[in-house]
């Protein structure tokens, strides 16, 4: 049987000048570490979860690297460099030198430049990622979509997954240009795509199930089931859902599916993708 993954989450120790992106009424303004995830996974019968930057930090990456060394369930960590530093390749070189670095991840949305992913600089980054066995996890909003087909049609032998589908408009219902984009980029067969961080898009703590059906069936129809991953965005997500809902959400969808894809979304697409 195949492993069971979360393939994206987070994990933080809290101080208010490393993460201004919280508001100050938010709850998760905390410490979230491995044994607070474990029952969590375990409930829901997953073995083990991705951890992935949530500070563009070189010590955060390494502090990553070290959490998943002391904890078995982080399979693999995403973590960051300057990719439009000249010293990208150094700082790979160290990085990957630690065999549960399994990618790497820019934070694009809070790039004022919705075109900043085709800078000269930040490419020739990515261009370095594949020497080194490193995905790459592209974190953008709606608008910042066509710059990433261009991005992902560059660089074909480069595996990329797409975060939270884009992070489309669910609270105002809003489907279009996000669902013609998604289906574009889906074309691209070095892509794949995370279910994960829609809670958080929809009406907190008022959403419905149904509010997600039309971007689930997007994503669906644009990766199918052997390129889409699950991922709950603990613990972001919490300010909307508990990690069993997050997980049930997903879970209902698919279920239809049948036991092979549901397999392969909960976790054996995730393995094949980050080489675990």
């Amino acid at each position: 049987m195949s492993m069971r993954l979360d393939s994206h989450q987070h994990f933080w120790r809290y101080a208010a000048e490393e993460y201004p992106w919280m508001r100050s009424e938010w709850p998760i303004r905390r410490d979230y570490l491995p044994e607070d995830l474990e029952l969590a996974l375990s409930t829901c019968g997953l073995d083990g979860c991705i951890a992935v930057q949530a500070r563009q930090t070189l010590e955060e990456t390494r502090w990553l690297l070290e959490l998943a060394d002391a904890s078995p369930i982080i399979q693999g960590v995403v973590g960051w460099v300057d990719l439009c530093s000249p010293e990208v390749g150094e700082q790979l070189a160290r990085l990957a030198a630690h065999p549960k670095l399994v990618g790497v991840r820019h934070v694009v949305q809070d790039e004022p430049d919705d075109r900043f992913m085709l800078r000269e600089d930040f490419q020739r980054g990515i261009s370095k990622l594949r020497a080194f066995g490193l995905t790459y996890d592209i974190l953008i909003y709606p608008q910042q979509l066509p710059a990433a087909i261009e991005l992902v049609r560059k660089f074909p032998e480069q595996p990329f997954v797409l975060d939270h589908l884009a992070k489309p408009r669910i609270r105002e219902g809003a489907v279009s240009p996000w669902r013609e984009h998604i289906r574009e980029l889906g074309r691209a067969s070095n892509v794949m795509c995370k279910v994960s961080g829609l809670v958080t898009e929809a009406r907190w703590r008022e959403w419905r199930a149904d509010d997600f059906r039309p971007y689930l069936e997007t994503a669906l129809e644009a990766f199918g089931p052997a390129r889409l991953m699950y991922g709950s965005d603990w613990p972001v997500a919490l300010l909307a859902a508990s990690y069993e809902q997050v997980f049930g959400l997903a879970k209902d969808y698919f279920a239809p599916l049948g036991p092979e894809a549901e397999a392969g979304i909960f976790g054996g697409n995730a393995a094949r993708f980050y080489d675990l």
